[in-house]
């Protein structure tokens, strides 16, 4: 497998691409733009369906199906090149038992608390498996589940309660990810819990997502308009932007950037992949989750340049006795 640039180095962040690229890939200029995530709307879309007729991270056929429905490809599973690809070799053939401890929405929490403090974590104001009917909380306030990915909601009076309260109990009844091939999911003990809202207002605070590639912080994708026109734009470490132009002026960095990115290498220690995501609250970072499928692997990454680089990150965190072979886990 190729590998790509020096590791900790910002200029192979940036540009170095290793001689191994298609030759379509070569030439394209480096900025990036993600589209929503489709794998979110395939899970959302088929709420009704049964589980499928065998366990999720198991089926090469529906992780091809999928994949070649959102990238007009086939995906190079036993020697991937491309990000997103590598996604899709890490549901297959990924097993290690980290994954689901630190996706878990409540164990994650400890976890974090242990390694940056508890000033990291959002309080927990309930836990359980079913929602209350009369909530005992002030509002606003948000539920989510700890099982799954994407089962958030801001309850702002009754009427938001009420549908929080539909909208949980379909969470507690889906195996999530299992369409998508995605394993971790379903080995976490399903549940709900209850956060303080911690933006400013009406408004959902900024959402930071830190890239993480073997132990090292290289992009930061910030997510602007959560709840309502959601985009996002990413930057490199000295917030340049990478992605396309766009009518959004750039963001100036959080105060904390900092933090969040000492706290990201930190916790992906270990890891030849994680995406930590954090807060900006008042100037002080607030942990959010830890995701190892972004977007299932199924988001376009714009333009293609910028999916191989992230590919090639990828494989030079490996370790270098490991190669990418169908039987090995990444």
């Amino acid at each position: 497998m190729a590998r790509g640039g020096r590791k900790g180095s910002k200029a192979a962040t940036r540009c170095e691409l290793n001689g191994n690229a298609p030759p379509e890939l070569r030439t394209l200029h480096v900025s990036a733009r993600w589209e929503p995530s489709y794998g979110r709307f395939a899970e959302r879309k088929m709420p009704g369906l049964p589980n499928p007729p065998t366990a999720a991270g198991t089926s090469h056929f529906r992780i091809q199906l999928t994949y070649f429905w959102r990238h007009r490809r086939r995906a190079r599973l036993k020697a991937p090149l491309l990000f997103t690809e590598w996604v899709q070799h890490r549901k297959l053939y990924d097993r290690d038992p980290r994954l689901p401890r630190l996706a878990d929405k409540v164990r994650a929490k400890l976890f974090v608390a242990e390694q940056l403090g508890s000033h990291w974590v959002t309080p927990t104001l309930w836990r359980g498996d079913r929602l209350p009917r009369t909530p005992a909380w002030d509002y606003p306030f948000v539920v989510k589940s700890r099982h799954g990915c994407g089962h958030t909601m801001v309850v702002r009076d009754r009427h938001d309660y009420e549908e929080a309260l539909r909208r949980s109990r379909r969470w507690m009844h889906r195996n999530y990810g299992a369409w998508l091939d995605e394993w971790l999911y379903g080995e976490i003990d399903r549940g709900l819990l209850v956060e303080p809202f911690i933006g400013d207002g009406s408004v959902l605070p900024i959402d930071y997502k830190v890239f993480v590639f073997g132990g090292q912080a290289r992009f930061v994708q910030v997510h602007l308009g959560r709840g309502a026109s959601h985009r996002w734009i990413v930057f490199d470490l000295d917030w340049r932007r990478v992605s396309s132009p766009s009518a959004d002026p750039d963001p100036p960095p959080p105060v904390s950037l900092g933090e969040m990115l000492r706290a990201s290498q930190r916790l992906a220690k270990g890891f030849c992949f994680v995406r930590a995501d954090f807060y900006d609250v008042a100037g002080q970072a607030r942990f959010g989750e830890l995701t190892f499928y972004p977007g299932s692997g199924l988001d376009p990454v714009d333009p293609p340049r910028l999916d191989l680089l992230m590919g090639q990150l990828w494989s030079a965190a490996l370790p270098s006795w490991l190669d990418p072979v169908a039987h090995m886990a990444a």
